[in-house]
């Protein structure tokens, strides 16, 4: 303070600078510089720290970078000689297809050439020689005709030439060792105009038109061996095209497929048999071409019918075989008015695989006949209160029981039989029915109630649901039986094994009669199975009721002498005409 006084007192000279001012202008430039020196030299630490952390950051991307570059190198490298060897292969295969064309071009120059000279020798050993230029112009009319593929026209030419010529008489007999430079040339021209017509012939889409017009013209030229081949070979395409085009369909069509393939391939074999009795007659080297060629078409047929069949156990695998016996054995028996009969071999081919079909058919069926407790079909099959207890009344109660179901398993395995299947496989139906039906009997006696010396009849392995367990359940069982053996069962048998029963109201006479497929001692024979079944149903339950009857539940007798001389018992009433018991009323006996 006091020098400012004093400062103060004085007067200041622009040329003294105060001490004071001194002071404070280079204090405060002191101070600025080290702040901003301070501040600068923070900021240059911060750049050096970002620096050094870029330069890491960098370093470890140009360590990278050069990793991928020497990887792209090696790439590189490795394209190279990739593109090396494939210039050199391209280079090989170029090099080897012209070394492949001056060959091929050279033989084409050295054949042509040949050809040439043949030709030319051939015109000059007739210019020369004693021949007139009429020959050698029917020479060149004829290869022009042929190389115009002016087929008709060249044939009528050669026929023509050949009937006119003297010369040419001779052409279907033994060739001499010695023959005319003329005859030579013509014949030649004939061979190449067959060579043609085999040709226009084994078109895959030649047309039938064109194909006969091929054919007439091989015939005529001699090669009717060789046209009757051409014929069987163009007709064995079409059916396979024709086949093959059809197969598809054969997964939609499962019960239908083998009927419309049938027609393929007899409709084919008479098409083909009607065309070569119409080109090349009936004469037997034809005749014996032809069903050798059927025969392996249909044993062709017969493989793929079974390869794209449903499953045997089917009933449309069934259904399918019997329609493709009854289309197959039809169109044999139209074939043999043609003079071709192939029933025989058809049936040999086909007999394994029906009798396969049905062999699983009715072991199916065997099985539903098993399952008929589990589904519950023997069930409340006693009368109603207060109705009579006969064997009419049995029936009518059979309709809604077991007898029903059975029936109509037996409808499933006869409905799609046809006429042909039954005339031939009848005899082996009939045994089937026969196991099924003792099948069924065998599981109605599981359903009615057995003694423990009876237990050895029935296999331990199966377990009965549902029994019968009074009278009136046993004898409705009993009924069915024979309602099912007697009347229903042989009902379905003779009306499908005796089609004819229902032509004849429509007219009289053979024609309306068709063939029986069995005799009628067979089938009283098998009437007479069905009833050896029923007996050993009816004993069985006889010997069951007469057991009860006898013995108490703990096994002990209820019946002695005393009993029937004295009339009295719990179970025995005498009346003015005693009668049997109802079970024996009711039972048939033979």
């Amino acid at each position: 303070m006091e020098s400012s006084e004093e400062e103060d007192d004085f007067q200041t000279h622009e040329w003294i600078t105060p001490q004071s001012s001194i002071n404070s202008i280079y204090q405060s430039d002191t101070e600025k510089g080290i702040r901003k020196l301070c501040s600068e030299l923070l900021d240059l630490k911060d750049a050096v720290e970002n620096l050094s952390g870029n330069m890491q950051s960098k370093y470890v991307a140009f360590l990278r970078i050069s990793e991928e570059v020497m990887e792209m190198e090696q790439e590189l490298i490795e394209l190279q000689k990739h593109v090396s060897a494939q210039g050199i292969l391209v280079k090989d295969l170029m090099s080897g297809v012209c070394r492949e064309l001056e060959v091929w071009n050279k033989c084409n120059i050295d054949e042509v050439d040949v050809n040439d000279d043949l030709q030319l020798s051939e015109i000059d050993e007739l210019l020369h020689g004693e021949v007139d230029d009429k020959k050698v112009t029917f020479l060149e009319t004829v290869d022009i005709l042929l190389a115009e593929r002016k087929v008709e026209e060249a044939l009528l030419a050669l026929d023509t030439e050949e009937r006119s010529s003297p010369e040419l008489n001779d052409l279907g007999e033994d060739p001499s060792p010695e023959i005319s430079p003329y005859k030579s040339a013509f014949l030649k021209r004939k061979e190449m105009l067959a060579d043609l017509l085999v040709g226009i012939s084994q078109q895959p889409f030649v047309s039938i038109a064109e194909l006969k017009k091929a054919l007439s013209g091989l015939l005529k030229l001699g090669k009717a061996s060789l046209a009757h081949q051409l014929l069987l070979k163009a007709y064995s395409y079409r059916l396979q095209k024709s086949i093959e085009d059809f197969l598809p369909s054969c997964s939609v069509y499962l019960e239908t497929y083998t009927a419309k393939l049938s027609q393929l391939v007899f409709s084919t074999i008479s098409v083909a048999t009607k065309e070569s009795n119409t080109l090349f007659g009936e004469g037997p080297p034809y005749t014996n071409r032809i069903i050798q060629w059927a025969e392996y078409e249909i044993e062709t047929f017969v493989r793929l019918v079974k390869e794209n069949a449903p499953p045997v156990e089917s009933a449309a695998a069934l259904r399918s075989a019997s329609t493709c016996v009854q289309a197959s054995f039809s169109h044999c028996s139209f074939l043999e008015s043609q003079g071709l009969k192939f029933s025989k071999l058809l049936m040999v081919l086909l007999r394994p695989y029906m009798e396969e079909v049905l062999d699983m058919n009715f072991r199916r069926a065997r099985r539903k006949v098993a399952d008929l407790e589990r589904n519950g079909d023997i069930v409340q099959l006693s009368p109603p209160p207060g109705s009579p207890s006969s064997l009419a009344a049995l029936s009518d109660i059979m309709s809604t029981g077991s007898g029903k179901k059975f029936m109509s398993i037996v409808k499933d395995i006869l409905e799609p039989l046809t006429p042909i299947v039954i005339l031939h496989f009848g005899g082996t139906i009939l045994s089937r029915l026969l196991q099924l039906f003792d099948k069924y009997v065998e599981k109605l006696i599981r359903a009615l109630p057995s003694s423990s010396e009876d237990d050895n009849l029935t296999d331990p392995k199966e377990t009965t649901e549902l029994r019968a367990e009074t009278d009136a359940q046993q004898l409705a069982l009993i009924g069915t039986a024979f309602t099912v053996a007697d009347e229903l069962l042989p009902m379905a048998v003779a009306k499908i094994f005796n089609p004819q029963s229902e032509n004849r109201e429509e007219g009289s006479g053979p024609d309306c009669i068709s063939p029986v497929a069995i005799s009628s001692v067979e089938y009283k024979d098998w009437r007479r199975h069905l009833q050896h079944s029923l007996d050993k149903l009816r004993d069985y339950f006889c010997r069951q009721y007469v057991l009860t009857f006898i013995y108490s539940r703990e096994d002990k007798a209820r019946l002695d002498a005393r009993m029937y001389l004295e009339g009295k018992g719990e179970d025995l009433f005498w009346d003015t005409d005693p009668l049997p018991s109802l079970p024996f009323q009711v039972v048939p006996f033979a």
